[in-house]
């Protein structure tokens, strides 16, 4: 699964917390990099005022609930 959200920095500690809980990987595409999600200096380190691609294969309601609050029309 591909979800296009936005984030800011105020708000990568929380996104990572939630991201850390699951078993499954999840990688945001940036650029031409693939990040790690549960990464905190590797989200952090991305520029905030481009959209993020995360892709997950696996099911975790807060993340679910996390990526429809930060999402954006991709």
């Amino acid at each position: 699964m591909v979800k296009t959200i936005r984030l800011t920095p105020g708000e990568v500690q929380h996104f990572v917390n939630v991201t850390s809980k699951c078993d499954f990987e999840i990688d945001i595409f940036y650029n031409r990099y693939v990040i790690d999600a549960k990464s905190f200096l590797g989200v952090y380190g991305l520029d905030f005022t481009k959209p993020l691609k995360v892709s997950y294969d696996g099911y975790n309601a807060q993340l679910e609930e996390l990526l429809s609050q930060h999402a954006i029309a991709s």
